[in-house]
C-alpha cells in the first residue's frame, strides 16, 4: 500500500500589506468561504468533494494571522474543519511577525519572508506560540508541521523538535529555499528521519519540458500526471506520497468564481482514490507509524505528452479564471 498525504495549507492573505484592518473581513471571506454565484468554493467547496469521496485531508492551518486580527476568525477555520472531522496540523507564515509589533518576536521591524531568516531559538518560540494559540482555537493534538512558502531549515527541524512534534513536511525540493542543509548529500523525496523529526518530503518530479523539480500539487498538475504519480510510486513500492493544495485553488485568481478545471481535475482526483483504496491509503499524520527510509529513491521524470497537455491545460485556466 502506497501512503497518500492530501495536504492543505490553509491561510489568509490580504492582497498587500497596506489597510490590513480595513481589508481583512472582505478577504478572509473570500481566502475561507469563497462565494461564487455556484457556491462557496474555497474551504466549503474543497470539504465538499473530500466528504463526497469520503477522502481525509490534513489542514495545515496558519494561526500567527490572528495574532494581528484576534482568536476568532482562527476559531471559525478551526470550526469548519472540525465539523467535517479532518486532521488539523500546524502551518506558519512569519511574514505576519513584523505586522504585530513586539508579540510575536522582539525586535523585528522588517518582512520576515519565510523562516529562514530565524535563528532556532526564534523558530521555536513561533511555533510554540503557534501551538498554544492553536489550543485556544481548540487543536490540542497536532503532531506535524510545514513550513510557509517550505521556507525551513536544519534549525527548522531542531525547532520543531524542541516543541515535541514527530512530523514536518516542509522540505520541497521545488521550492526556492528550505533544503540545502537539512540533508546534505541527499535528495529526499521519502520520509527520512533528522534530528529527532521524521521529514516527509513534498512530492515531486523532473518536469520533462522545464527540465525542473515540480512539485505535486493539484493547482500545478493535470490529472494525468497526478495519476501518472501515483502509479509509478505505486509500481516502486515508495512508502509515501504527500499532495499539496490550498484552501483557496479551487477559485479564480480574484477568489470571485470558481475554477471549474480546477474543480474537476480535484474531483477526479479524489474519485480515483476512492476507487483505488486497495493500493492506496489515503492517510494523515495523527497516529502514523513513521518510516525511515534509506537509502532514497530516485525521483519520478514526468513524460512529455501529459506535462505538454498540461501546460494547455493551465494557459485555458489562465484565459479563463486568471
Amino acid at each position: 500500500m502506497l501512503n497518500v498525504f492530501v495536504t492543505v495549507d490553509t491561510e489568509v492573505w490580504c492582497n498587500g500589506w497596506d489597510d490590513l484592518d480595513r481589508k481583512f473581513p472582505e478577504y478572509f471571506k473570500k481566502y475561507v468561504y469563497g462565494p461564487t454565484a455556484d457556491g462557496n468554493f474555497a474551504l466549503p467547496g474543497k470539504l465538499s468533494i473530500l466528504e463526497e469521496y469520503n477522502i481525509p485531508a490534513v489542514f495545515f492551518v496558519e494561526p500567527l494571522f490572528s495574532a494581528r486580527f484576534g482568536l476568532e476568525p482562527l476559531k471559525e477555520i478551526v470550526g469548519i474543519l472540525q465539523e467535517k472531522n479532518q486532521e488539523i496540523q500546524l502551518h506558519m507564515h512569519s511574514e505576519w511577525v513584523d505586522e504585530v509589533g513586539d508579540r510575536l518576536l522582539p525586535g523585528i521591524t522588517r518582512k520576515l519572508s519565510d523562516l529562514t531568516h530565524c535563528s532556532r531559538e526564534q523558530q521555536s518560540h513561533l511555533i510554540q506560540w503557534g501551538l498554544e494559540r492553536m489550543a485556544e482555537a481548540g487543536v490540542d493534538n497536532i503532531n506535524a508541521f510545514r513550513a510557509g512558502s517550505y521556507g525551513a531549515n536544519s534549525d527548522t527541524l531542531r525547532a520543531v523538535a524542541d516543541n515535541n512534534l514527530m512530523f514536518d513536511t516542509s522540505y520541497n525540493l521545488s521550492g526556492l529555499v528550505g533544503v540545502a542543509d537539512i540533508a546534505p548529500g541527499e535528495l529526499l523525496n521519502q520520509p527520512r528521519l533528522i534530528d529527532n523529526v521524521y521529514e516527509y518530503p513534498v512530492s515531486v518530479f523532473k518536469d520533462p519540458i522545464r527540465k525542473a523539480y515540480r512539485n505535486v500539487q493539484i493547482n500545478a498538475f493535470s490529472y494525468t500526471e497526478l495519476v501518472n504519480y501515483l502509479n509509478s510510486a505505486f509500481e516502486m513500492e515508495w512508502d509515501s506520497v504527500v499532495v499539496v493544495t490550498h484552501n483557496f485553488e479551487l477559485l479564480s485568481r480574484d477568489k470571485t468564481c470558481a475554477d471549474k478545471i480546477a474543480v474537476h481535475r480535484f474531483r477526479r482526483f479524489c474519485q480515483y482514490l476512492d476507487e483505488n483504496r486497495d493500493r492506496f491509503n489515503v492517510t494523515g499524520f495523527q497516529d502514523l507509524v513513521p518510516k525511515n527510509i534509506q537509502p532514497q529513491p530516485d525521483i519520478i521524470s514526468g513524460k512529455l505528452i501529459p506535462a505538454g497537455l498540461r501546460n494547455i491545460e493551465q494557459i485555458t485556466r489562465q484565459f479563463l479564471y486568471h
